[in-house]
């Protein structure tokens, strides 16, 4: 192991955690990218309405996690709703360091290495998908990562340490899991479970009628959710036809390219730290035999590939579904280097403060231009054009796309404190919207807009159309 550190390296190794997750703070000021209108728009409708039990969307309840738009409505409450796009990211900014902060206290409690735990939470915050991307995108996934890999984390030392507060912490993560994305936290938390009742020790613990009763407890949480706040099992017919979608399956020959691609995209993802442990594990037999024969790291191994296994096979996934087990791809890979010697893990370190003096210059130049020149800012000006478009008439949309959710984003903001957009009514005479594209049905096209490779049109019906005539 990397336990013969010293001081010095160890809070070297903890400032570069620091410098990694701090780095992510360049990425506040930027506009919206990708599907984050979402998180924005439902919170804006859940906080105008003050239901925070549904998640409202145009108007609708999109029956989804809200545990996420919890934490956005209460700070973005205090330091004012212009901000919801910064309160979003910063959510996830401090997920991904939480996460990082829980896998230092796995390896500190399971391996009783405080260097090992300091190098896998490092490792951690500075895989390229995380540093660059998935760590402070406002998605959910960094927060359902975080609260998934918790649940597995303390399930872990409670069964190492027989303690009945772990598991009680670690139910509490599981429920707050579910309650942010869904049912596949039960599914990463049964495989944890699943791994650990193969070892005699963790077996006679989790048991025992004690640890049973805290796990059926857990397990009642989406029963209980759907019958008292959805009233039926609509909420949960979603999230499972969610799930069953992904394994349909369209064709032979692209699933046979998403088997080979998928474990390589999930390697490049893991980058560098993924290439250096590899490199010099080739250079190594030794530190393989190592590797190999440390129970600890071979139980970490299995849950991660257990949880690795559904979505390589899936016909369809994404690498953001693996953000709960990336913690445990970061333990390997830390005890893979660490076995390989002192000198590899300095060399390791120095190639990681690369990787973040990086991800500063992308974040500081490269991103504010693409906003700027292609996709970002645009999402901006759009709003600012169909708000003074609209002045005075009712707006709606029904583009949920990402532009459609980004510019509904903005608009949403700059009309405050007026009620968020939805949906137009059945029936309704005059007034915009936002759509995909041109429907005679829906409305005249009053304005098109070109966002990035996106296209988005404000329609108007009514005598809407004389106003909007006269602003061309």
């Amino acid at each position: 192991m990397i336990s013969s550190q010293t001081g010095k390296e160890q809070r070297l190794a903890w400032m570069l955690f620091a410098a990694a997750a701090l780095s992510s703070l360049a990425t506040l000021p930027l506009y919206f990218v990708g599907e984050e209108g979402i998180l924005a728009v439902t919170s804006l409708e859940m906080g105008y309405r003050g239901d925070w039990l549904h998640l409202w969307l145009y108007g609708g309840d999109a029956q989804h996690g809200v545990f996420a738009n919890w934490l956005i409505i209460t700070i973005a409450s205090v330091v004012g709703w212009d901000r919801v796009l910064a309160v979003s990211r910063a959510v996830m900014i401090l997920s991904t360091a939480a996460a990082g902060g829980m896998t230092y206290l796995l390896v500190r409690r399971v391996w009783r290495d405080f260097a090992l735990a300091v190098f896998s939470a490092v490792i951690f915050v500075t895989f390229a998908d995380v540093l660059f991307y998935r760590g402070w995108l406002a998605y959910r996934d960094p927060l359902f990562g975080f609260l998934v890999f918790s649940s597995m984390a303390a399930l872990w030392i409670a069964a190492r340490e027989r303690r009945l507060r772990w598991l009680a912490a670690a139910v509490v993560f599981l429920s707050l899991a579910f309650l942010t994305k869904g049912l596949t936290a039960y599914v990463f938390f049964a495989t944890a479970l699943f791994v650990l009742l193969l070892q005699s020790g963790e077996r006679a613990f989790l048991l025992r009628p004690a640890p049973i009763v805290l796990m059926l407890l857990g397990a009642a949480v989406p029963p209980l959710w759907f019958s008292i706040v959805s009233h039926g099992g609509g909420e949960g017919m979603r999230m499972t036809s969610e799930i069953l979608g992904k394994l349909s399956l369209r064709g032979a020959g692209d699933y046979a390219i998403k088997l080979v691609a998928y474990p390589t995209e999930v390697l490049s993802r893991l980058l560098p730290a993924s290439a250096l442990a590899l490199f010099y594990l080739r250079r190594r037999p030794e530190a393989r035999t190592r590797l190999g024969s440390d129970p600890e790291v071979r139980t970490a191994a299995l849950i991660g590939f257990i949880g690795f296994m559904p979505y390589w096979l899936a016909p369809h996934s994404h690498f953001r579904y693996l953000v709960p087990i990336l913690p445990l791809f970061a333990i390997v890979l830390a005890a893979a280097i660490s076995k390989c010697g002192k000198e590899l893990v300095a060399v390791t370190v120095k190639w990681l403060w690369v990787a973040v003096a990086l991800k500063v210059v992308v974040a500081l130049t490269a991103f504010p231009y693409y906003q700027r020149h292609y996709r970002g800012e645009n999402y901006a000006l759009a709003a600012r054009d169909i708000l003074a478009r609209t002045a005075g008439h009712p707006l709606y949309t029904q583009n949920v796309s990402a532009s459609g959710l980004n510019v509904t984003a903005h608009l949403d903001m700059l009309r405050l404190p007026r009620s968020p957009l939805t949906v137009p009514p059945p029936q309704w005479d005059y007034g915009f919207v936002i759509a995909y594209e041109p429907d005679p049905g829906l409305g005249q096209v009053a304005k098109h807009y070109r966002l990035g490779g996106d296209e988005l049109y404000l329609l108007c019906r009514g005598k809407a159309c004389d106003s909007a005539n006269m602003k061309q």
